[in-house]
Order: C-alpha cells, then sequence, then structure tokens
C-alpha cells in the first residue's frame, strides 16, 4: 500500500489483503477496504481484474454509500449488501465518471466487480452472499 503525504497525489493502484465471499456457487475473491484512505482509493488505477476478483467495502456503521469512478480505469458493477450478505441493489458504473451511485437504504457492505458480473451470473437484489462478514461460512 502506498501512503501519500499532504499534497502528494495518489497515482498507484493499492493492494489489499482478500478473503473468498460466495455468490451461490460462484467463489469471489474480494480485497478489503476497511479505512477511509483505502475507501477512498479504492480500485483506481487499475488496468484490469481477474474475472472472480473485486473489492470489498466495509464501513463502520449503516449508512447510504455512494461511490463513483474518479480515477478508476475500468468498468464496474457495484452491490450494496445488508449485513446479512443480501444484496440490497446493483449499479453499472463507467470509467473515470463523477456520477454517483448510491445504496437504496443505508449498508455497511459494498462490493465493486468487474461490468456485468452479478448480472452474467443472475445475481440480483436479493440474493444473498456468503462470507464471514456476513457471519456465514465460505
Amino acid at each position: 500500500m502506498l501512503w501519500a503525504t499532504p499534497g502528494q497525489a495518489q497515482t498507484a493502484a493499492q493492494k489489499l489483503p482478500a478473503i473468498t465471499l460466495g455468490a451461490g456457487m460462484h467463489n469471489i475473491r474480494a480485497e478489503v477496504a476497511t479505512t477511509p484512505e483505502q475507501h477512498q482509493i479504492g480500485l483506481m488505477f487499475r488496468t484490469a481484474m481477474g474475472p472472480n476478483e473485486g473489492m470489498l467495502f466495509i464501513f463502520d456503521r449503516p449508512a447510504q454509500q455512494c461511490f463513483w469512478m474518479k480515477n478508476t480505469l475500468i468498468p464496474l458493477s457495484v452491490a450494496f449488501i445488508s449485513d446479512d450478505g443480501t444484496v440490497v441493489n446493483i449499479e453499472e458504473m463507467a470509467p473515470q465518471t463523477l456520477e454517483s451511485h448510491c445504496s437504496v437504504r443505508p449498508v455497511r457492505h459494498v462490493l465493486e466487480m468487474n461490468t456485468g458480473w452479478f448480472a452474467k451470473r443472475g445475481i440480483k437484489p436479493g440474493a444473498r452472499l456468503t462470507g464471514a462478514p456476513f457471519g456465514t461460512p465460505r
């Protein structure tokens, strides 16, 4: 992970520890972003991501979470997820835009995957993900 000093811009992708999540029969290797700095950088500056790789953002408390794509070079799908792993809503996000994509209700978990990942696997709002952050084994 790169640490930026005041006035120094982040210009490289961050690499974070990963966990395994489940979406039905599909395994996801998700890097986990837990700090405000990690949340802010997210998947910025990446030029590619593996087919079942993503980033899970975990926040301290449920709130309406909003994401945008500044300095993010690859198109992404974002799922807003409740504490029990239920997908609340899914949005498609275009690269290098400032358009906000928000959860329709307060959540603590947000999962970014390659664009179309959820749709290609039939995962819609109401589906349930599994893994340690949701209190279920994977």
